[in-house]
């Protein structure tokens, strides 16, 4: 067991450091928010800066050259701090702003202290503009001060050249870490994005895959039995007048047919409701060993038809078994719906070593009229077909004889 005195809380940040990171993010969140006002802060600071800086004593008492008129100290002060303003847009161009006044400035004397916002501008360089051009804003920058030391040596090259060099190497390097940060950052969003999208077209394939298959399934339950209660009506009706006793068996298949067709159709809607638990009760689909009642409830329509198994059937998967049943129940109700009177159909089902094979014909007419809404059942045929890379054909008989044939065939699943 763990004792849970030995696990201490869970230590909390050094203050200083958790202040530091909340400064971080709100000025962050400040110069996302309001760039220019950032920028006009920022420009305004440097400005205030190099002024105080050359009136205040500074770098002007060891300046070889302290008689540099005032205007020209404004007008440098500006040069080197305002274009700092553009570092977002076009930190080429304030660069290049700032090294001219950067050049005047080191040939004067003045020295007025800029190179911190020339730090700020390359870091801009390196992190907004193609990298080839970092090496043309990191050769810029040491041009002042190349100058400034031709002008007014003093010690060594390397001890005033090889610290500008560092400075601006880290801040290129800063720069350039913060780009790929920011780049890897915008990848991961931008992944996240295309997932989402394509989360939301699979929902939507799935949700339209699903919508087919329940009407399909509504079409196989409901287009069925109904095209046997109306065969069994208009049988029940001729019979009415002259056999009142086979009208009452036409009845009795009437209501036998609505039964079975409900709870076929009450199933289908316990799956699709939200609130089905676990435990409700839901009936196998139908199979192979249910062609008797199929043709039965066909044949009491008034649809005489002959069934003939061929073969040993082996064990076929409780889909490719639904399949046929549908394929079947289909092409019985087409015969119904269209074949007119006096037609007798036949269902022959044939186990083989290459699959199942289904043929369903008729001796009605080879082309009935297409009525509005048409053809469902069909496209349904060959959406179940195609699940299990079998193929269907549909079509008139030759004539004579005529009719109309629906040929099946489901290849044998290979063994593993």
């Amino acid at each position: 067991m763990t004792d849970d005195r030995t696990q201490g809380p869970e230590r909390a940040p050094f203050p200083l450091t958790a202040y530091v990171q909340r400064l971080t993010e709100r000025v962050r969140a400040f110069d996302r928010r309001r760039p220019l006002s950032w920028d006009l802060v920022l420009t305004g600071f440097f400005v205030i800066a190099a002024l105080v800086d050359y009136t205040g004593g500074g770098w002007r008492n060891i300046a070889h050259n302290t008689d540099v008129p005032g205007p020209l100290v404004l007008f440098l002060s500006l040069a080197l701090t305002v274009p700092l303003l553009g570092r977002r847009t076009r930190p080429m161009t304030a660069l290049a702003v700032m090294v001219a006044a950067g050049v005047v400035n080191s040939w004067t004397g003045a020295l007025l202290q800029a190179a911190l916002v020339q730090l700020i501008v390359v870091f801009n360089v390196a992190l907004r503009r193609p990298l080839k051009l970092l090496a043309t804003a990191c050769a810029l920058t040491l041009v002042p001060v190349v100058v400034g030391v031709v002008r007014y040596p003093k010690g060594s090259w390397d001890q005033q050249i090889v610290p500008q060099v560092w400075a601006i190497t880290l801040v290129a390097l800063l720069g350039i870490a913060v780009r790929s940060r920011q780049e890897y950052t915008s990848s991961l969003v931008e992944r996240a994005r295309r997932l989402e999208v394509e989360r939301d077209q699979q929902a939507q394939l799935a949700a339209a895959a699903e919508r087919t298959r329940i009407a399909r399934e509504m079409h196989d339950i409901i287009g069925h039995n109904l095209s046997v209660i109306t065969g069994l009506a208009d049988g029940g009706s001729y019979a009415a007048a002259k056999n009142p006793e086979r009208a009452g068996q036409a009845l009795d298949a009437i209501a036998t047919t609505s039964r079975q067709a409900l709870a076929e159709l009450r199933r289908l809607l316990d799956v699709l409701r939200e609130e089905a638990t676990p435990t409700t009760e839901l009936a196998p689909q139908p199979a192979l060993t249910d062609l008797d009642r199929l043709v039965d409830g066909v044949r009491a329509a008034g649809l005489p038809v002959r069934l003939a198994l061929r073969g040993r059937p082996d064990s076929l998967a409780p889909g490719k078994e639904l399949t046929v049943y549908r394929v079947v129940q289909e092409a019985l109700t087409n015969t119904l719906k269209h074949a007119g009177p006096g037609v007798a159909a036949a269902v022959d089902v044939t186990y083989g070593d290459d699959g199942v094979r289904v043929s369903v014909t008729d001796t009605g007419r080879g082309g009935p009229a297409p009525e509005p809404g048409a053809g469902r059942g069909l496209t349904g045929m060959r959406e179940r077909t195609s699940l299990y890379d079998g193929t269907l054909e549909a079509g008139p008989l030759p004539t004579p004889p005529g009719g109309w044939r629906v040929h099946l065939h489901l290849p044998k699943e290979p063994s593993p």
